[in-house]
């Protein structure tokens, strides 16, 4: 998707896919990974998620990666947290305690960033990009973080067909392909949501599941 694509999504509030609260797969597997207090997680295309308050609730530093500089600010405004403010070739740079966030674009993230993240959380951003986005970015973003580095990732899956994305349908086996080079990736929850999600109902679909998956990078 075009950058300008999700900016007015925001611009309009049309930020369906913004949760009002932290996401209970989340907090019930997150642990699994047993990574130290203070990793860094990276939140790719986070949005003004409250799962990044509650990551660092867990003694985590947070480092999350936005384009809109709109849900950047709204969420250190919702939060009544006042960031420092700096400017690098990544992007502007906002943190406040241990959350940062870089508003920019998720593949200008250099080497050493991404090195420093033992950890990241991806709920909404795989199922945010189209067909042809999805190997580049568990190649450019997950192939880069360091060896043994642990993460979940959480997916949807539905017939494409019967809706137009995003979010996407991404099917476990081309999350096994994507990630198949660097990241051993192992589906440990599989469950139907379609029942709670009346808007996706109303959208055409008879059938929806979400999918977490265990993420490590190799050695």
């Amino acid at each position: 998707m075009e950058a300008e694509f999700w900016l007015e999504r925001w611009r309009e509030g049309r930020t369906h896919f913004h949760q009002q609260r932290v996401t209970p797969l989340l907090q019930k597997y997150w642990p699994s990974l047993e990574l130290p207090a203070g990793s860094t997680v990276l939140a790719p295309l986070c949005g003004k998620s409250l799962d990044m308050l509650w990551l660092a609730g867990q003694g985590h530093k947070v480092l999350g990666v936005e384009l809109s500089q709109l849900a950047v600010e709204q969420f250190f405004n919702e939060n009544r947290l006042a960031p420092q403010v700096r400017e690098s070739a990544q992007g502007m740079h906002y943190t406040a305690g241990d959350i940062e966030i870089i508003c920019g674009d998720i593949f200008n993230l250099d080497d050493a960033t991404l090195a420093g993240c033992t950890g990241a959380y991806d709920r909404a951003a795989l199922i945010a990009l189209p067909p042809e986005m999805r190997a580049r970015y568990a190649e450019q973003v997950y192939g880069r973080l360091p060896a043994g580095a642990r993460s979940i990732l959480i997916t949807l899956e539905y017939a494409q067909e019967q809706m137009d994305g995003p979010p996407f349908s991404v099917l476990e086996k081309e999350v096994l392909e994507i990630y198949a080079p660097h990241t051993a990736a192992q589906a440990i929850d599989r469950r139907d949501i379609l029942d709670k999600e009346p808007k996706f109902i109303e959208r055409g679909l008879k059938a929806l599941d979400t999918v977490v998956y265990r993420l490590q990078r190799k050695d």
